[in-house]
């Protein structure tokens, strides 16, 4: 490594933190849920999954992205994760205050494109009510002949100001 008159990054800092961490890491664990468990949710900064529903490295599955959207991708990862890690239920979880709440989506992606020179190959899942995104995001998951264990999916709404949890479907 060269010398750099430049602070870290926060990469870095990170990397410096893990150094330190991994001289005191458990023994490998199993690749299989614990609890059998997936669980969809956004990536919000604000939400701890684990300190949420008191899980432990290892206790679940979990696939974070911008909405918790139920994409190709995301059904593909549910796969795997019960076909080749013996998941069992599926809990997907929104939050309230979530950027994608009455974004507007045609603005947004327009000023991408102007930004780039092109626009983006992709939507960004927008949505007004927060209840109903749940619904259809439970349905996509229950319709998809790929998934195997369909009896336990369910949908629920994260409060960021309090922390508490409510079902939806």
């Amino acid at each position: 490594m060269f010398a750099s008159s430049q602070p870290a990054s926060i990469q870095d800092r990170l990397l410096d933190r893990n150094r330190l961490r991994a001289w005191s890491a458990a023994p490998p664990r199993s690749k299989d849920p614990r609890l059998g468990v997936a669980i969809v949710t956004c990536m919000d900064c604000r939400i701890d999954v684990y300190e949420a529903f008191g899980l432990e490295t290892g206790d679940a599955n979990v696939l974070r992205n911008a909405g918790g959207l139920v994409t190709d991708d995301t059904l593909r990862s549910l796969v795997v994760s019960q076909r080749l890690l013996g998941t069992r239920e599926v809990m997907v979880v929104h939050h309230t205050d979530c950027g994608l709440h009455n974004l507007d989506e045609a603005a947004f992606s327009t000023a991408i494109e102007h930004a780039v020179g092109a626009p983006p190959p992709f939507g960004f899942g927008a949505f007004a009510d927060i209840d109903d995104d749940v619904r259809a995001s439970v349905q996509r998951i229950v319709d998809s002949p790929f998934i195997a264990a369909k009896h336990a999916v369910r949908g629920y709404v994260y409060d960021v100001a309090s922390g508490s949890v409510r079902r939806v479907v």
